[in-house]
Parts: C-alpha cells; sequence; structure tokens
C-alpha cells in the first residue's frame, strides 16, 4: 500500500525526533557516560548512534522530498540555482565545529568539552542552529513542496531546543565562565558583533578545518547527482 502524503510528513516528523531524543539524550548523559566507560568509548557509541539514527533521515528526505503539495516552483527562475548553492555552500561554514577538534571527534585524542569564542563562533555561539536554518533554506526554497517545509521546521526546532540545551549543559559544567561567554556572543548570527561585544579577527579563519570544509562542499556538490539515484534503491 502506497503511503498517504500525511503519513509521509509524520513519518519524517518522527524519524527527525527519534533522532533528536537519542542525539540530546545521549548528550545529557555524557559525563555520566564518560566516568562509566571512557570519554573515548563515549565519544565512538555516540557517534555510532547519532549516524546511524541520522542517515535514515538524510535518506527518506531524499526520497520524499517532493511529497504533499507544491507551495510553489521556482527551479525554472534564473539564477535560482546559483542562489540556492551558495546559500548551501555558506550553511557548511556554519555546521562546521566538529572539524577544529578531528583528532577528539574520532576519538585518538580525548574528547573534551570546550567553549569556543573564536573563528565563526564570534557570529554565532551555536553555529550549527544558523547552517542547518540556511541548509534548510536552501533546500525548501528549491524544493517548494509542504514535505521539504514540514522537514525543515522539524529540523530547525530542534536544533533550537538544541541551542537552548546546550547552553544549559554548559552553564552546568563551568558556571560563571560559561555565563560570561554568553553574555560577549549571540544566538542570532551577528548578534554580538553588531553591539560591540565581539568583532571578527580573519586570521582565525586561516586553519586547515576551513579547508576540509570547503572540500566537503565540492565533495557534496560532485556527490549530489549519485547520492539521490543511490538513496532511492534504499527501502524508506
Amino acid at each position: 500500500m502506497t503511503p498517504t502524503d500525511t503519513e509521509l510528513h509524520l513519518t519524517m516528523v518522527g524519524l527527525i525526533a527519534l533522532f533528536a531524543i537519542a542525539h540530546s539524550g545521549l548528550a545529557s548523559l555524557r559525563l555520566r557516560a564518560e566516568a562509566a566507560i571512557g570519554a573515548r568509548a563515549y565519544r565512538v557509541l555516540f557517534a555510532l548512534i547519532s549516524l546511524t539514527l541520522a542517515l535514515p533521515v538524510f535518506v527518506f528526505y531524499f526520497n520524499h522530498r517532493y511529497a504533499g503539495i507544491s507551495l510553489w516552483f521556482v527551479q525554472d527562475v534564473p539564477g535560482m540555482d546559483m542562489l540556492v548553492a551558495v546559500i548551501s555552500s555558506v550553511a557548511f561554514f556554519f555546521l562546521y565545529p566538529a572539524t577544529f577538534n578531528l583528532l577528539e571527534v574520532a576519538a585518538i585524542a580525548r574528547p573534551q568539552v570546550h567553549l569556543f569564542e573564536t573563528g565563526i563562533t564570534r557570529i554565532s555561539r551555536h553555529p550549527q542552529l544558523t547552517g542547518m536554518a540556511l541548509w534548510c533554506i536552501a533546500h525548501t526554497l528549491w524544493l517548494g513542496s509542504s514535505f521539504a517545509l514540514v522537514a525543515a521546521l522539524a529540523l530547525v526546532g530542534y536544533h533550537i531546543f538544541g541551542a537552548w540545551h546546550g547552553d544549559r549543559r554548559l552553564e552546568t559544567r563551568y558556571g560563571a565562565a560559561f555565563l560570561a561567554l554568553k553574555e560577549r556572543t549571540s544566538i542570532l548570527p551577528f548578534g554580538a558583533i553588531l553591539r560591540g561585544e565581539q568583532q571578527l579577527v580573519w586570521s582565525e579563519f586561516l586553519r586547515p578545518a576551513y579547508l576540509g570544509v570547503i572540500a566537503t562542499i565540492v565533495l557534496f556538490r560532485w556527490l549530489h547527482p549519485i547520492v539521490l539515484p543511490a538513496a532511492a534503491q534504499l527501502p524508506l
């Protein structure tokens, strides 16, 4: 039986919710989990569960991206493909934080919790929220379907919760030091800069991690025509 559009929308939200519960739940348990099994084992477990649950989210999104009502169609508007590509590329520069500590992400070095106040975190204290919002804006603009809009609202909604949840965890861990950093930074992009609390230090962007981001953008653009047909072969 072919699922209805309503069922597809609800399934998409459900997959995002399942990822959100596991991702934030594991983040909440970090201190106790690290004490029980060690920082490296926790990082490996966190990554495996997160990636396992993230894959169905994106496969299901790719396979049903045009489901539901067509709200608008702008793909034939001159320059729209370039605009979407630019917004998507900028999004990856905000979705970067893990690349700054690749050895920790891979659990080669001992994973730690950091109070970041350099580079792109001067623009936004939660760059992943900004990056996901930009990614969702670009893809929803291009696709124009109610399915894409619902998925975007769910993804951005979770990242808003994740920003609040992350601040709460850092306040519990660092107390006054985090509260002082919170006053000097902003969740809204460029908010702290406009208030005069931060200024961009361009030398902070001259690091290998950003070359990795550029390489990722090029790779994703190259893989796009390959990933979509591959996703269609999966039973989601």
